[in-house]
């Protein structure tokens, strides 16, 4: 193993670990000196433990193709990512300030539209959102938080910069993975713990807890706090489980709650209807109440917007979040901040051309083959167009989706994406990672994981990090270089 870290190269792309003179960086010295030690056989055995653990766990997580829907066990590379304690400190405040521009954002939507009236948010982008309620209008969720769970995706690019490639603020999912990513690697080096003071992450159950809690319309007696799931087929059913389990909540279906003639929310048990206060829901809003929004959903409660509008129970995230939560409008994220806090961004956001803007549109068209162009709603890497490793056909094609509607598609230069050791059969090579941490937000206090779901492209050069697509997971280690 020894010899592997000798001969590993970065390739010119930025190298969380290792720097360019090929040496580690400060606050990966004492994980490089442990891994180095490492014969290849002990690290095929730490690999072996890993997978045993996973399947032992039962951590897995569903594909969906052709008809079907497959569940894997869910993919871990041994090798952490590291980040130092003094620069995470940096990302955490640029979340924090991103998280409450957004809430402002969405709230001003829903009521005055202020950030229209004064020209800083086109009035065209929100009347062909796809995701803005207006059976929410004029709603006013506790404190004006209607994204109370963010999961904002983080990249670094080849000069080590960190950037904000988008917000995901409907039903963020991957937190459960982060966290058991974590008691994994402690199976697989239990003893590498005890030499790197390794900020922990398992409070984040008892933070979420606590932040549904807060969001209760009932003062008091503890809040019946429930995990609403569409059920076994979907694709994060284990993190549902998985965080209902942790919190010590019910895990329901929408055919386990109904809306009383009070407009309260009961869930049915064995001893009688109980009132629900608080619902952590993971369904997307079109099926989440089929009185409000699709008539034909059998996955949600009739009567639910009605009981929230009442405001006799939370609905976390708030129904209309997703407002927010689209490509296009995330371009406009620097601006909200310099809006409702003035104040700059703290973490950039990538370049992003604007399809329908007409000097944007004629770049991108000349320039498909640099770029990559992304739908503004789809998730999970699906429509996107990677140029640099397009077909004159494909491009084509893409044009020619963006001419058809240009609101609906950004386009980004193709960042050279920052590079993590990953154990690649008997070798260490590198491969590109995104990012993804959680924020939850009550009103009066904002939250944010120690580090996140890296994510990582665990095919040779390939961009893409989405599990979906052939992608895998590291922990996340953010360490402090002052306590080695």
């Amino acid at each position: 193993m020894a010899s592997d870290w000798r001969n590993y190269q970065n390739k010119g792309f930025f190298d969380e670990l290792i720097d360019e003179q090929g040496l580690p960086r400060p606050h990966g010295e004492a994980l490089v000196k442990y891994l180095s030690n490492l014969s290849p056989q002990e690290m095929s055995n730490a690999r072996s433990v890993a997978e045993y653990a996973i399947r032992e766990m039962g951590i897995t997580f569903t594909v969906y193709g052709e008809g079907s829907s497959i569940d894997r066990a869910w993919p871990i590379d041994i090798i952490p990512r590291i980040i130092a304690k003094k620069e995470w400190q940096q990302v955490e405040a640029g979340l924090k300030q991103r998280v409450e521009a957004l809430n402002l954002f969405i709230d001003d939507l829903y009521h005055d539209q202020k950030i229209i009236k004064d020209g800083v948010f086109p009035a065209d982008l929100l009347g062909k959102s796809v995701n803005f309620r207006p059976q929410c209008v004029g709603i006013s969720p506790p404190k004006g938080i209607w994204a109370h769970i963010c999961g904002s995706d983080l990249v670094r690019d080849k000069d080590g910069t960190i950037y904000v490639l988008e917000d995901n603020l409907r039903v963020p999912s991957g937190v459960s993975y982060m966290l058991e990513n974590r008691s994994v690697m402690k199976r697989v080096f239990p003893e590498i713990f005890e030499q790197i003071q390794v900020l922990p992450v398992n409070d984040y159950p008892s933070q979420l807890f606590d932040m549904l809690c807060a969001m209760s319309p009932r003062s008091g007696d503890t809040p019946e706090v429930v995990v609403l799931t569409p059920g076994i087929f979907n694709s994060a059913y284990f993190e549902h489980c998985y965080l209902a389990q942790e919190m010590g909540c019910e895990l329901v279906e929408g055919r386990d709650l109904v809306v009383g003639d009070d407009d309260i929310v009961y869930m049915k048990t064995v001893a009688g209807l109980r009132r629900v206060d608080v619902i952590y829901r993971r369904i997307d809003d079109l099926f989440l109440d089929p009185e409000a929004f699709n008539p034909d959903s059998q996955l949600g409660v009739a009567g639910l917007l009605r009981a929230w509008r009442a405001g006799n129970v939370a609905l976390v995230n708030a129904p209309g979040a997703g407002v927010a939560d689209d490509k296009v409008v995330y371009a406009y994220v620097p601006e909200m901040i310099k809006y409702y806090l003035d104040e700059d961004a703290k973490i950039p956001n990538v370049h992003t051309y604007r399809c329908y803007e007409p000097d944007d549109f004629k770049y991108v068209v000349e320039h498909i083959s640099e770029l990559v162009v992304k739908p503004a709603n789809e998730s999970g890497g699906y429509g996107l167009l990677i140029g640099p490793k397009s077909t004159k056909k494909e491009q084509k094609e893409c044009i020619e989706r963006i001419k058809a509607d240009p609101r609906n598609f950004i386009a980004q230069p193709t960042l050279s994406l920052s590079t993590v050791p990953t154990l690649d059969g008997k070798d260490v090579e590198g491969r590109h990672v995104d990012l993804r941490p959680f924020i939850l937000s009550s009103g009066d206090s904002t939250y944010v994981t120690t580090g996140g779901l890296t994510r990582v492209a665990l095919v040779k050069g390939s961009l893409v990090v989405n599990s979906s697509q052939g992608g895998g997971s590291k922990d996340t280690w953010i360490v402090d270089e002052e306590e080695r």
